[in-house]
């Protein structure tokens, strides 16, 4: 269980560039939930993820993790329980290593420096065929000759190799191509509740919001404005979404960059 309680985050407080980036913001998650979140550029969706990991701390507030306060943890130590996607495929992986050695840090059993067994391949082609894009037969491949989607994908499996307490994606499909974000998000599906993950997901496309998971936030300057669970989720449909996003946003929906398309993208 994540518990998230009256958390505020100010980046360069006292100067020209102040910003107050969150804004006295709590948030508990279940076990086993995965939600889906979203809202305009600078709406402080990524900034909530950073203060998940422990990429700062924040000002005022508590986070604790299955009970126990990381409020204060270091983000190396968090990243234990933790597992992220970010919306770039290349920030999750190195490239100059190959996909065994990849898979083989994420599941703490060697990489650069050997000690990947027999047993480790064979759990890591199992593994691997389970995304059905044949890299279980390239795995002493780079992972710089990889695809964005085969990247992503396999990042998403090194994240979850150790079962993590938590899975944070940051609109992990954003910079993919249609049919190599649609065949990530399945994955995705698949992975979360076959594994009965904890999950939090950012995305700028309202149908996936409300296709994908049991819960959806929306935010918006650095605050939860509306949170739909339940029947009244199972009701909305993506003209709803941006009727609440409209009411919460005001004027400044009309000048923010990111514009709904008839996919429903924001």
């Amino acid at each position: 269980m994540l518990d998230i309680s009256h958390i505020s985050k100010t980046f360069n407080p006292g100067t020209v560039n102040e910003k107050r980036a969150i804004t006295d913001l709590s948030l508990r998650v279940e076990d086993g939930e995965f939600i889906s979140i979203i809202g305009a550029n600078g709406a402080g969706k990524s900034t909530l993820f950073n203060a998940i990991a422990g990429s700062f701390y924040t000002d005022s507030g508590s986070i604790l993790l299955d009970g126990e306060d990381i409020t204060l943890s270091p983000e190396h130590k968090r990243a234990k329980v933790i597992g992220r996607l970010f919306q770039d495929p290349m920030r999750g992986t190195a490239s100059g290593m190959s996909i065994e050695e990849n898979l083989a840090l994420a599941a703490g059993r060697g990489g650069w420096f050997g000690g990947i067994t027999k047993r480790d391949r064979a759990e890591f082609r199992d593994r691997l065929a389970e995304l059905d894009m044949g890299l279980e037969d390239r795995m002493t491949q780079p992972v710089g000759l990889l695809s964005g989607g085969q990247r992503q994908a396999l990042t998403l499996m090194m994240a979850i190799i150790n079962p993590p307490k938590l899975l944070l994606l940051d609109e992990h499909t954003a910079a993919l191509d249609p049919a190599a974000a649609e065949k990530v998000l399945t994955l995705t599906r698949r992975i979360v509740e076959e594994g009965k993950l904890t999950c939090l997901m950012i995305t700028h496309n309202m149908q996936s919001a409300l296709d994908l998971g049991s819960r959806t936030l929306m935010m918006y300057d650095g605050r939860i404005v509306f949170d739909a669970q339940g029947k009244e989720r199972e009701k909305l449909t993506v003209p709803d979404l941006l009727v609440l996003f409209r009411e919460a946003a005001g004027k400044a929906l009309d000048n923010d960059r990111m514009m709904l398309s008839a996919d429903g993208e924001l």
